[in-house]
């Protein structure tokens, strides 16, 4: 097969570039799953904005400061600067949030000094990603494939052109593209305990190690304070959202003693809850909504409330079981600030891509703006600088290579963390 923009994943990232691309150019876009089955459908708090110039300097300092001053300033300012457009985009094609009469309503999270994000309930991720594959769907430049995964990419002398890729059936084919685009995700379906879908297995990063694509923070791996606590294995950690503390629900241990500011950034609140567990013996602490009206709850929180009833929990009464779980990645496949890879040909975007906004801990939702942002940047660079390309591109390797890919891959991408972690230390 044959395409001119090839996109790996269907989250806002990709979809979003999608979107961005012109439309005289074949697009297209693959899954490994269904396209409803991306973890920016499970975003739940909302998404950051720019008010007014009057708060950019506090939106700066805020993701700075969470992200202990490890960012790229530049990305920072880029993704601050461009965050009123993206939103005037995204209300266009449909995506409605809180509204306190004509104007945006503003909720607040955890390492944020003021309101500014906003929200759609506790759904927010779904009500924006929804809106943006309905649009794509109604493009006539773009093909979409889903249940097909990138096995490879296919390159030659730091150049790509295209990918190998298997489907349900296990059958292998290639897909070239005079640009591809990398938008697979984050890592959680490594890890025992994950808020992400358990398909999301750090893709892109073993196709990176395999041919020296520059990586940067690949230990940087967030851990939300704040997922429902259950015995067993579950398919994924439900989670529970920072604008529930935002909007003033306190940390309690099991004797009813608030033991941490909720509000301070995510890594903070985790190590606290850590301590306070393994000071008491226990496997959770407890979250209590008692300081929240119970109308805000059901408005604002409806899927929460909803999940924690069907679990046995009112959360208008009574508090409930919460354990950090693996959430978030800050790092991924080195990008410089239009997205592009250190390989030609290459772009990555969201959260497979490190382009240094995040530093080593992200502010709560600034991943959605983030993953927009750029992956509307990297549409217009493509764009620009558009090459098709030569006709003497190499052939795919053979098959039988991957014939045990997924441990192999696996495997790479748990060992490159570790070591990363390890010269930190």
């Amino acid at each position: 097969m044959k395409t001119d923009i090839l996109i790996v994943g269907c989250g806002v990232s990709g979809l979003y570039c999608a979107l961005n691309l012109p439309r005289n150019k074949n697009i297209t876009v693959i899954t490994k799953v269904s396209a409803e089955e991306s973890d920016s459908f499970l975003a739940q708090g909302g998404i950051c904005v720019l008010k007014s110039e009057d708060d950019y300097d506090s939106f700066f300092e805020d993701t700075m400061r969470a992200g202990h001053y490890e960012n790229n300033p530049e990305s920072v300012d880029i993704m601050i600067r461009s965050s009123r457009e993206v939103i005037a985009d995204l209300a266009e094609l449909g995506a409605s949030f809180e509204k306190d009469g004509d104007s945006y309503a503003y909720t607040r999270e955890g390492a944020h000094s003021k309101p500014r994000i906003l929200f759609h309930e506790d759904e927010t991720g779904k009500e924006i990603t929804s809106h943006l594959l309905e649009a794509v769907r109604k493009l006539d430049n773009v093909t979409l494939i889903e249940h097909y995964t990138m096995i490879d990419i296919i390159c030659s002398e730091n150049e790509c052109f295209g990918i190998v890729g298997r489907n349900s059936d296990g059958e292998y084919s290639e897909i070239f593209a005079d640009y591809t685009v990398l938008a697979t995700g984050g890592i959680g379906g490594l890890f025992e305990h994950s808020t992400n879908f358990r398909h999301l297995t750090g893709d892109s990063l073993a196709v990176a190690l395999k041919h020296d694509i520059k990586l940067r923070h690949i230990d940087y791996i967030q851990i939300h304070p704040t997922t429902f606590y259950s015995e067993g294995t579950e398919e994924r950690k439900f989670l529970v959202s920072e604008s529930v503390r935002g909007e003033g629900a306190v940390l309690l241990n099991s004797k009813g003693e608030r033991f941490v500011n909720e509000l301070l950034p995510r890594d903070v609140v985790t190590a606290a809850i850590y301590k306070e567990m393994e000071r008491e013996g226990t496997k959770h602490v407890r979250l209590s909504l008692a300081a929240i009206p119970e109308d805000t709850i059901k408005a604002h929180f409806p899927n929460i409330y909803k999940y924690c009833k069907d679990s046995g929990y009112d959360i208008t009464q009574e508090c409930i079981p919460v354990v950090p779980a693996q959430h978030y990645f800050m790092g991924g496949i080195d990008v410089d600030k239009y997205s592009k890879t250190s390989m030609n040909r290459l772009y990555a975007v969201g959260e497979t891509a490190c382009n240094g906004v995040h530093g080593k801990n992200r502010l709560a939702s600034n991943s959605l703006l983030e993953s927009l942002v750029f992956a509307k940047r990297a549409a217009h660079r493509i764009a620009e600088n558009y090459l098709p390309l030569p006709t003497d591109v190499p052939q795919a390797p053979e098959a039988d290579i991957y014939e045990n890919y997924e441990a192999d891959y696996r495997a790479a991408v748990l060992s490159a963390i570790e070591k990363e972690k390890q010269s930190h230390e």
